[in-house]
């Protein structure tokens, strides 16, 4: 049965989507996938993890929306057995198919990973997955130090300066999480980040301490990225498409908030958490002056003690859990 899965630009969203592909899969063992995504999201699919994974189209915006045609004239000469479109394009509409499921959004207040699992109509909801190969795993055990304890894993970029916590704070928070009373204590710190965000991470990197920090920013892919976040025993990062990397790989995530929900798109999973602002999304919202084009940071009123203590809460419970 060949699907046309037609999924998110962006990497988070991309990445919430995958639960959908799961539940598919297991449903359908001889599924071959015809997956479109935007750039952002393309390096979660490598058909040597994912042999379901037949043809990856990476479709790039055009100007007049002509983006969908030059998709058209790559699929139509396909009968699918279902198109699922997660964009709400209605280009299913111009195809041969048994079957569509088009997401069109949702008013609802629940997280965008219940609201994608309704477009199957299954009775659970699928969680996120990746499909990391051997080759990543390897790629990461090249970058990883040996025998050194382990590692707490920082995301301090984000796509939108209003949702970065400012990296000085990253730095102090992880510099009490590893120090000798610390529930890491002289854990090395890993940082993380995608190619241009090199600057963004800077003040972070500049407050953390050389000899134990590994400075990953612009150097990996996204699946060498999620292979070396399972190496973490935890990570805490503003939301971002790299915080549900993170929690879709299955280390322990900690999501910071403030100008965006949490109830929505906070971190998917029993081991994560998500910490927001002392001021509410909407309070947020109605600052004077508040601009979602500029790029000036609404994180500023979580403290780095309201985040240490929602961290270490969060460590607290995967303790007990595990005993």
């Amino acid at each position: 049965m060949r699907i046309l899965f037609i999924t998110a630009n962006r990497l988070g969203d991309a990445v919430l989507s995958t639960g959908l592909l799961r539940a598919l899969t297991e449903l359908i063992p001889s599924v071959r996938f015809t997956i479109v995504c935007g750039p952002a999201a393309a390096g979660l699919f490598d058909a040597e993890a994912f042999p379901q994974l037949e043809r990856l189209i990476v479709m790039r915006k055009l100007p007049w929306a002509r983006h969908w045609w030059e998709l058209w004239k790559q699929v139509a000469a396909t009968r699918w057995g279902m198109i699922i479109d997660l964009r709400g394009s209605g280009i299913s509409q111009l195809l041969l198919a048994r079957r569509r499921r088009v997401f069109r959004g949702s008013a609802n207040m629940q997280h965008r990973v219940i609201d994608l699992a309704r477009v199957l109509r299954v009775p659970d909801v699928p969680a996120p997955k990746l499909w990391i190969g051997e080759k990543h795993h390897a790629k990461a055990a090249t970058l990883w130090p040996q025998n050194e304890g382990p590692v707490l894993a920082l995301g301090p970029t984000a796509n939108w300066g209003g949702k970065m916590w400012p990296g000085e704070r990253f730095a102090e928070l992880a510099l009490r999480l590893t120090a000798a009373d610390g529930i890491l204590p002289n854990a090395r710190i890993a940082v993380f980040g995608g190619p241009g965000e090199e600057a963004l991470a800077a003040p972070a990197l500049a407050a953390l301490p050389a000899d134990r920090t590994l400075n990953f920013i612009g150097k990996l892919g996204l699946l060498d990225i999620a292979a070396s976040l399972q190496r973490c025993v935890l990570y805490i990062g503003n939301d971002s498409g790299l915080m549900h990397l993170a929690a879709a790989s299955g280390v322990p995530t900690v999501g910071l908030f403030g100008p965006s929900r949490e109830l929505n798109y906070g971190p998917w999973g029993q081991r994560t958490a998500a910490i927001r602002t002392d001021l509410s999304y909407h309070e947020i919202l109605a600052q004077p002056g508040y601009d979602h084009r500029k790029q000036d940071s609404h994180m500023l009123s979580l403290s780095v003690d309201k985040a240490q203590r929602g961290v270490e809460r969060l460590w607290r419970y995967i303790q007990d859990d595990d005993q």
